[in-house]
Formats: C-alpha cells, sequence, structure tokens
C-alpha cells in the first residue's frame, strides 16, 4: 500500500492559479519527479503537456559534481493524483507574538502516495540531478526549492497546463515554433493543426504527419520540422501542416479579433469545419493525394519509387506543400480567382517531380537520367514563380519572366510553351 507523502510547503495565489513553493532534497527529486513522457504523456500529441528534454545537460551534471558553489533555480511541476491536501500550520502561542504574519499560508502538502509529479519547467535541470546523483549518492541531501503546481488529466485539464507551460517558456527562454504549434493554447493556427491530427480521418492515421524526429530513451523529444527523409513513411511534418493551415485559412472566422489572444469556441469550431473542407479539396486537387497515399505500399514509395525518382509525388515533399499553400493564399488575396477554380487549375497539373512546374526542384544525378535525382531545396521562390503563372498568370511579361528564369537556372527550356500559358491569362491581360 504506498506510503504517505508529507512536504514542507507555502501556499500562494497568482492570477487564476493556487500553487505550492514547496522544499525537496535532490534524492526524492530524482525519485519521484518524472518526465512527462514517463507518464504517458508526450508520445501523443493530444496529451503532450511539455517540451522533451534536449540533449545538453552534461553541462548542467558537471557543474553539479565538479562546482562547490552550485546553485539551481526553483523547479516548477505539476502533479496529477494523489489526492492532494493542504494542511496549514500556526505557530504556538509563545512565538505567536514575535512571529506574527509570518506564518501566513505556511502549511504541509500531504499526498496518498498515488501521485505522479512531472517538470513544467526545469526538465534539463532535472535530468542533470538524475545523472549527477548516479555519479555521487551524497548529492542526494542537497535541497532545491519545489514549485508545485495542481494538474488534472482531462481535456481541459492537459488545455490549461499546456497554456501554463507556454507561457512559462515565453517570458523565460523561448520555446520555438514546433513547441509553440503542439502545446499553445492562444494561437488559433496551433489549436486547428492539432485537432486535425486528433480528428482528421486522414491526418490521425498512424505515421501520417511526422509529430516528432527523435524519441529517446532518457527523456530526449524533438519535434519534427520542416523536413522529411526520404524514406520516411509520412505526407509531411507538424511545422508544415501549420503552416499550410496559416495559409489556406488566413481569413477563417477564428483570425477576427486580439492576435495572441484565443478565440471562441464557437469561432473555432466554425474555423474547423470550413478548414477540413479547404484540406481535403487541396489534397484531392494536388494530385490525389489522399487516395495515392492510401494505396501506396509505404510514403517512401509515393514519394520516390524504386529506382524512377523522377516520378514521385512532389506533394509528399514538404517544399513543394509550403509554395503550393503560399500561392493559393496570395492568388485568393489578390483577387484573380476564387477557390474552385485554382482547385481546378491545380488538378490540371501533372503530378509527377520531373514534370512542370515541379521539375524547377529537381536535378539529375551525374548519371544524367532524370529516374534519379535530388531537390533542388534552394529553388522554393522559382518553384512559387512558376505555379503563379501556371494556375493565375496577370500578363504575358510575368510568364516570360518566369520562363526565362527557368531556363538560366536550370540550363533548360522550360517544359510548356509560352502559348499554352498564355491561354491561361484573364481576357483583359496584356
Amino acid at each position: 500500500m504506498p506510503s504517505k507523502t508529507f512536504v514542507p510547503a507555502f501556499e500562494a495565489k497568482v492570477g487564476n492559479w493556487t500553487y505550492y513553493s514547496c522544499l525537496m532534497s535532490y534524492a526524492q527529486v530524482a525519485r519521484e519527479i518524472n518526465f512527462a513522457h514517463e507518464l504517458g504523456g508526450n508520445r501523443d500529441l493530444g496529451t503532450m503537456i511539455q517540451r522533451g528534454v534536449g540533449t545538453r545537460t552534461q553541462e548542467i551534471t558537471e557543474y553539479l559534481l565538479t562546482n562547490e558553489n552550485r546553485f539551481l533555480g526553483a523547479l516548477i511541476i505539476a502533479v496529477w493524483g494523489g489526492d492532494p491536501n493542504y494542511l496549514p500550520v500556526t505557530m504556538d502561542a509563545e512565538n505567536q507574538a514575535v512571529l506574527q504574519g509570518l506564518d501566513r499560508n505556511f502549511g504541509v502538502l500531504t499526498f496518498d502516495g498515488t501521485q505522479q509529479f512531472f517538470a513544467l519547467d526545469g526538465q534539463h535541470r532535472l535530468k542533470a540531478i538524475k545523472d549527477a546523483i548516479k555519479q555521487n549518492p551524497e548529492l542526494g541531501n542537497e535541497d532545491i526549492n519545489v514549485i508545485v503546481v495542481p494538474h488534472f488529466d482531462t481535456a481541459d485539464g492537459r488545455r490549461r497546463t499546456r497554456r501554463l507551460f507556454t507561457n512559462i517558456n515565453r517570458n523565460a527562454k523561448s520555446t520555438n515554433l514546433q513547441e509553440n504549434i503542439a502545446l499553445d493554447e492562444d494561437d488559433s493556427f496551433a489549436i486547428l493543426t492539432r485537432r486535425l491530427l486528433d480528428e482528421d480521418d486522414f491526418l490521425k492515421r498512424d505515421r501520417v504527419v511526422l509529430v516528432f524526429s527523435k524519441v529517446g530513451q532518457d527523456g530526449e523529444l524533438v519535434l519534427a520540422q520542416r523536413s522529411i527523409n526520404q524514406a520516411s513513411p509520412a505526407w509531411s511534418t507538424i511545422a508544415v501542416l501549420y503552416d499550410i493551415v496559416k495559409e489556406i485559412g488566413y481569413d477563417l472566422p477564428c483570425t477576427a479579433g486580439v492576435a495572441k489572444q484565443r478565440a471562441t469556441d464557437e469561432l473555432l469550431d466554425q474555423s474547423f469545419e470550413l478548414l477540413t473542407v479547404r484540406l481535403h479539396e487541396l489534397l484531392d486537387a494536388c494530385g490525389n493525394l489522399r487516395e495515392r497515399y492510401l494505396a501506396a505500399l509505404s510514403g517512401k514509395d509515393l514519394r520516390a519509387p524504386k529506382g524512377r525518382d523522377g516520378a514521385g509525388h512532389p506533394f509528399m515533399r514538404p517544399a513543394v506543400q509550403n509554395q503550393v499553400a503560399k500561392v493559393v493564399r496570395h492568388i485568393l488575396e489578390s483577387g484573380t480567382l476564387e477557390w474552385l477554380e485554382i482547385m481546378k487549375r491545380l488538378s490540371a497539373l501533372e503530378w509527377k517531380m520531373t514534370a512542370a512546374p515541379f521539375s524547377s526542384m529537381w536535378i539529375e544525378t551525374p548519371e544524367g537520367t532524370k529516374a534519379k535525382g535530388k531537390m533542388a531545396s534552394g529553388n522554393t521562390q522559382l518553384l512559387y514563380d512558376l505555379l503563379q503563372v501556371h494556375l493565375a498568370p496577370r500578363s504575358k511579361a510575368q510568364i516570360s519572366r518566369a520562363l526565362r528564369a527557368y531556363s538560366d537556372v536550370m540550363k533548360a527550356k522550360y517544359p510548356i510553351t509560352p502559348e499554352d500559358l498564355f491561354a491561361l491569362l484573364p481576357v483583359d491581360a496584356d
């Protein structure tokens, strides 16, 4: 049967939080405080409430082991379970007059022994303490201040704790973009991105969207950025999906209002419905991506078929995904075409890497065959310009400039004639 835990603590309040300032030994910290993924968190985006531990803890570990002036700032930890109970303590009558008011909010925080602690802030310090004690157990007798906040393992509880984590780290060491996408409860586009990963029939499938690029055994957790290994089974990454959501959702109901302030649930629900329709239409217009992905043996086979890399699907490449989304937004904002007409023109493109306009991002291998090659990651602006003239050209001069740029960069003639692209011009174009 679990034994009760007693921790001396000061009770305090700030904003809508009640928290407790406690004293714990390094040994107790190492033994009882965990990383969130050890408690069944982080591996699932929907329950992720902290960023993973990076690899730069060795310096802190050495500091603890070798510096007699060592000192670490307070850890901020969340606790769930354990039936926490705060018992205020008052001074005895003999000392009451001298210590009047100094015992305010002082007491003991008790748990029934089933509690679980995890770090909200100070994950690197926590990892260093755990590692240092393994090398020098005597460090376990030293103390550190720990700030304890309650956490409820529910959807609302995780949302509240995520927001606290993000706010703490924004005002201290900034979280990176990927962490904000996974955690931010005020950024509407981050909220919608996570909801797509949780609820969309295609995107919630295992390994369709790469969320983590690394999950280590000792707490290391790295969120995926904007690139995918050619052999990856994923369609895209969480960062690129966020970019796409921002581009095609620039005018959603949730974008009205104060920046960095959470939209209402009603506006978020309306936005999610509209966004889901747009995203499905975009995926289908871009070479029937959803159907082809589900029918393929693997994501790798669709991205770069063995021995025929150039026949791979361009919309399996994050660089292409980003440029397509940017161009779609540009055309919509300029009022040149409506959404459905843009989708129709996207559908008319030949969706393979060696075909125009995607050939602008494809470099032949030294063997001289387009069947084998690699991405030209520096040519994103060229692809953007060519997509514009394929989808919604404004003038013959614009088309000529784009085709000339292709010839200059690729040292080859553009596969599509200017006359074919002129046919896409508005009637009143020059």
